[in-house]
């Protein structure tokens, strides 16, 4: 389940991050953790932003945030409009100098309270905050109206609306055939999926017998047989009967509570999750319920999802995800807690690269169709521990279908999110190449890689086991900022440490192999996840073999010496050149990942 995250981790959905030009500032470490021992002002910092509105609040639409130089600077959000164009810009500022020409009032406050200043190049408010961080993100207009409002307030002539209405029903025509045009094309290539040479007929009747499975199975792994059926894609006529327990949970956008959802023909009840949004972050719903209803995204790996409600009326209305609930926590936590086997390790981070390989495919397991998804925000607390030996991948907040249909602007709109401690380098320069599709799911591995290192500090395997710490939790903060991530991992080409003592163990060397290859600095030299997911199968099957040998072994030698008083170890998980060397370049990758290809 979702636990706050430091740094911007999502995008809410609204349009016209295009365009944004983040301002960026040269700091080190030293100079962002001083920052922080005098209390300064986190604000929300970007030139130039388009503004989204809701009655009379709107929000900056700023993706990137900054703490204050200086203790008495205070966030500052600038709104201009001119020519029905209308323009945000966030930054800090010392309110005792002018900005523009112009003063910031009433700025003791925690709200941003837009003021309407003098000008003769437009419109212009200015409002200034302090004590909450990014408060300058909320712009709130109380004794007027805000800018989609002031846009519509104009005065139109009946005239005017009558010479406007041709040039409309053309542009309306215009879009009902570009929408039919589209639909079909997506047809033609679902119909072109469907057919390809690889897919045998005994595959194809496989997967429509388990799509009528899907359709017909209950939700959960630990629901009862007379769990609804049908509420994994459509939102219910009637709300479910769900009484909320406690808070387990607390995000950026959310809260996520344990309840226990009743079944009225048994008179018994099922714990599970329930996320809930409030109203202002309806775009954030939105896009994860839309990610959770594609029934393609069903998988072991992915957190199980029931339904999407919308709930009250005004300004308490509440969206909310209901999943099933697990009770062990994130993995984060869980690490925190546990030391892993090497066995555990194996099959707990091999659950977590085959929920990533199925997100980034163009196939479920039966062989169906589907439009690959990148998460965009993998992490260790983005992980929920299933059970000792099996994860799933939850918070799909931020994640993306990538559907061949979209256009690079379509993807360019959907900003640079994720959290700093995990942003790949590609991100944190802002050089992702929107053009490949595969450009966001290098961006995962990335990610996956440092989640496994996290997982493999903690294998008894690796010698003493440190206490847990999160990647570069050595030489950051807790909370590290964007910048201070751009000089470790962009310029410094810094990565968490494998120690020498990691590598005596044969499985473990392999793992570490694979990690290294994984968090490359170059996204074309990374693994894709489906050829990670063929090396963790491959190290299972080599510890298969090792352990049958190992026993076969142990029985020779008991009956060539009975008499031996203490017994042998009944088996060894690695022995020297038991695992093959995965190799360092493109070929070997290539060779291991049958489904790899390049467009």
């Amino acid at each position: 389940m979702p636990s706050p995250t430091p740094w911007p981790t999502s995008n809410r959905g609204k349009a016209g991050d295009e365009g944004v030009n983040y301002y960026r500032r040269s700091t080190s470490q030293a100079s962002c953790s001083a920052r922080r021992s005098l209390k300064t002002n986190l604000c929300k910092w970007c030139d130039s932003t388009p503004p989204a509105c809701e009655e009379k609040v709107c929000y900056s639409n700023c993706n990137l945030n900054s703490y204050c130089e200086d203790p008495y600077e205070i966030c500052v959000a600038i709104w201009r409009q001119d020519n029905e164009s209308i323009r945000i810009s966030t930054l800090c500022h010392n309110p005792q100098r002018p900005i523009e020409n112009l003063m910031v009032p009433y700025y003791n406050t925690s709200r941003c309270v837009m003021s309407p200043q003098p000008s003769e190049d437009g419109i212009i408010y200015i409002c200034g905050c302090v004590d909450e961080q990014e408060c300058n993100d909320k712009l709130i207009f109380e004794n007027h109206t805000n800018g989609y409002s002031m846009l519509q307030s104009k005065e139109v002539i009946p005239v005017a609306a009558i010479s406007l209405l041709p040039p409309l029903l053309v542009a309306v025509m215009i879009t009902v055939i570009f929408y039919l045009c589209r639909t079909q094309k997506r047809r033609k290539r679902a119909k072109a999926w469907g057919g390809k040479q690889g897919q045998p007929p005994a595959l194809l009747e496989q997967g429509k017998a388990a799509e009528r499975e899907e359709k017909l199975s209950v939700l959960m792994d630990e629901s009862p047989a007379g769990t609804s059926t049908g509420r994994t894609n459509t939102r219910p006529a009637e709300l479910l009967p769900i009484e909320l327990d406690e808070m387990v949970g607390k995000g950026q956008f959310a809260e996520v509570w344990r309840a226990k959802l009743s079944h009225s023909h048994s008179g018994q009840y099922e714990t599970v999750a329930v996320k809930i949004f409030p109203c202002e972050e309806y775009s954030s719903w939105k896009n994860e319920s839309q990610i959770f209803t594609d029934t393609s995204l069903r998988h072991d790996s992915v957190l199980q999802f029931l339904t999407a409600e919308d709930r009250g009326t005004g300004p308490r209305r509440e969206y909310w995800l209901i999943t099933a609930y697990h009770s062990r926590g994130n993995l984060k936590d869980y690490l925190s807690r546990h030391v892993l086997s090497w066995m555990d390790l194996q099959k707990m981070a091999g659950s977590l690269v085959s929920g990533v390989a199925h997100l980034h495919s163009d196939y479920t397991a039966c062989g169906r169709p589907k439009i690959p998804i990148a998460h965009r925000d993998i992490k260790s607390t983005n992980v929920l521990v299933k059970n000792e030996q099996e994860c799933v991948l939850c918070d799909f907040g931020i994640a993306i279908r990538l559907d061949p249909a979209l256009t690079v602007d379509d993807f360019a709109n959907s900003g640079q999110v994720g959290t700093a401690r995990y942003m790949a380098p590609e991100v944190l320069e802002s050089r992702v190449n929107l053009e490949d599709l595969e450009s966001f799911k290098q961006m995962d591995v990335y990610s996956m890689a440092l989640v496994l290192w996290e997982m493999a500090s903690r294998c008894e395997v690796v010698g003493e086991v440190k206490n847990y710490e999160l990647p570069f939790g050595s030489k950051v903060q807790e909370q590290p900022c964007v910048d201070t991530m751009r000089d470790i991992v962009l310029h410094g080409r810094g990565r968490p440490e494998i120690p020498s003592s990691w590598l005596v163990h044969q499985g473990m060397r392999f793992l570490c192999d694979t990690i290294t290859e994984c968090w490359d600095h170059d996204p074309e030299a990374r693994l894709t996840a489906h050829c990670v997911a063929e090396r963790f199968n491959l190290m299972a099957q080599m510890d298969c073999d090792d352990i049958l040998n190992n026993n076969m072994d142990n029985e020779a030698s008991k009956t060539a010496s009975p008499g031996t008083d203490e017994p042998q170890k009944n088996f060894s998980y690695c022995h020297h050149d038991s695992y093959p060397n995965p190799g360092t370049g493109q070929g070997a990758k290539h060779a291991a990942d049958p489904e790899t290809r390049k467009n």
